[in-house]
């Protein structure tokens, strides 16, 4: 565990949200259309939200998903939606019979766009969820609150609600078992054999930087020096504390050595505190994902 107490100064965090209020242009949606007052594109015309029913596993929990469809031009964010990227939300509060929740996400693609980058998925978003019910015996009735953004030439905070009541052993899906086989990689699967991260104070927080012995995706080349901008490979830190705000990365490779730093600074002034065995560490190429889960000194 790694404690820094930073300087207090204005918080990079809040480039996001400037960014985002400037870029929805007041555009502030919710449920299925516009509030009256507002002038533009209604929901229903930018995004859809629907569940899947999806089937019965063996080990009786229900692999169900989200199913987002979006207008051309459109798209949507990952979990860690980048600087500029608003990240999601669910809320499961209205749900019955519902024991646990896991999101299983497909790998996203990276956007790059006037210098700001952002992570998410275009056109349609099926996003498997694995649901463990109180009762196995009984039914489920899922009924989720969701809160997104959705870009193209302004970004806008969107509101969602969907239920579906989920019974019987359903039926296999093509749609959600060709979101499962979409999955981030673990780290030993692409042939990680080392991950170690280093950790320095900066003015307002800390900047870690992992090194990862990892081979690059066969065709994979460097599109750009140092720096993340327009490089074929982008690492995504995400700490266990959610409220720390998280950097793009500078990434680069070296052979089979890949170095990343993220600067992490705290919503509001005090020690930053960064567990290192709980560091969750993506690395993004063009078609695929490495998920590292923890990281040593």
């Amino acid at each position: 565990m790694i404690a820094w107490p930073p300087i207090s100064r204005p918080l990079p965090a809040l480039r996001r949200l400037v960014s985002a209020v400037m870029l929805s242009a007041g555009a502030v949606l919710s449920g299925a259309t516009a509030m009256p007052a507002l002038a533009g594109p209604q929901v229903s015309d930018m995004v859809q939200a629907s569940l899947l029913p999806g089937w019965q596993t063996a080990s009786g929990t229900r692999m169900t998903a989200l199913k987002l469809e979006l207008a051309d031009g459109w798209k949507t964010y990952w979990r860690s939606p980048g600087d500029a990227g608003i990240p999601p939300e669910f809320n499961w509060s209205g749900s019955q019979n519902l024991g646990s929740v896991s999101i299983r996400w497909p790998v996203p693609e990276v956007f790059e766009l006037n210098g700001m980058r952002s992570i998410g998925y275009k056109h349609a978003l099926v996003l498997p969820i694995e649901i463990t019910p109180k009762d196995p015996s009984q039914p489920v009735h899922l009924n989720a609150g969701i809160d997104i953004g959705v870009c193209r030439d302004i970004c806008v905070p969107v509101s969602l609600r969907t239920a579906l009541d989920l019974t019987g052993e359903g039926a296999p899906d093509p749609a959600i078992r060709a979101a499962l086989s979409h999955q981030p990689l673990r780290g030993a699967d692409a042939g990680v054999s080392r991950v170690s991260c280093t950790v320095a104070p900066t003015a307002d927080g800390l900047r870690v930087t992992a090194t990862l012995t990892l081979p690059a995706p066969r065709g994979t080349a460097q599109l750009a020096g140092p720096g993340g901008a327009g490089a074929a490979e982008i690492a995504v830190f995400e700490p266990s504390d959610p409220t720390l705000w998280v950097s793009d990365s500078e990434t680069e490779r070296q052979g089979d050595r890949l170095v990343a730093s993220s600067d992490l600074v705290p919503s509001t002034p005090g020690p930053v505190m960064l567990d290192r065995s709980r560091l969750r560490i993506t690395v993004l190429s063009p078609g695929r994902a490495v998920e590292i889960a923890g990281c040593d000194g």
